[in-house]
């Protein structure tokens, strides 16, 4: 299932004319490698956020090779700290290269291991907080994360809408894990949460 009509999606991307050519490298390795990334309708919303709170300290759970990061750093004051966790070790060394290209490399901390035991080591609450593990994994995250985060802290997370599948009426395991997680992100006090229908579906909770 299509979230938005693709023809709205093509014109919404061509409109955002990115011309960054790291960025556009970023994006013909994604689509060459079927590398999934959240693109830069998403990626611009990010960043826009971002500058909003005025965020200096974000944690990615789930950073793959820095396409996120590179959204988030550019709209992050001069001083801004990024955590990026991820699981693979190639991610991270492509990710250092487009890092530096960019001119973020020492705004970028970069863990390889499981995101949900090295946010553990930080105890300063965060300004933001993204979400993108593995899906059956996402009701832990949210567990980790919101008493994590400051109070008026962004809490994102992506695939909540999963191509449509939290309709299904026999969910697989990433499914149940994502249907599982939207129902915290709704029935927990102490957040303020939507759904913005972009892409594949955006979580977005407010720490109250």
């Amino acid at each position: 299932m299509q979230i938005t009509d693709p023809k709205i999606n093509e014109y919404i991307i061509n409109i955002i004319q990115e011309h960054d050519p790291v960025f556009k490298d970023m994006e013909k390795y994604a689509s060459e490698n079927h590398f999934p990334i959240i693109g830069p309708m998403c990626g611009v919303f990010l960043r826009q956020l971002a500058t909003l709170i005025k965020a200096e300290y974000i944690f990615e759970m789930g950073s793959g090779f820095g396409y996120s990061a590179c959204w988030f750093a550019g709209g992050m004051k001069k001083g801004g700290k990024i955590i990026c966790a991820e699981g693979s070790e190639d991610n991270k060394i492509r990710a250092q290269g487009y890092f530096k290209r960019a001119g973020y490399d020492s705004m970028i901390d970069f863990h390889v291991g499981y995101a949900q035991e090295i946010i553990k080591k930080y105890d300063r609450p965060f300004d933001m907080i993204l979400n993108d593990v593995d899906k059956e994994q996402y009701p832990e995250c949210f567990d980790l994360a919101i008493p994590r985060l400051r109070k008026g802290g962004l809490f994102i997370t992506d695939n909540v809408l999963w191509s449509g599948s939290v309709l299904d009426d026999n969910p697989d395991e990433a499914t149940q894990g994502i249907i599982e997680f939207n129902r915290k992100l709704f029935s927990s006090r102490d957040v303020l949460s939507s759904i913005i229908p972009i892409r594949d579906g955006l979580g977005i909770a407010v720490k109250l």
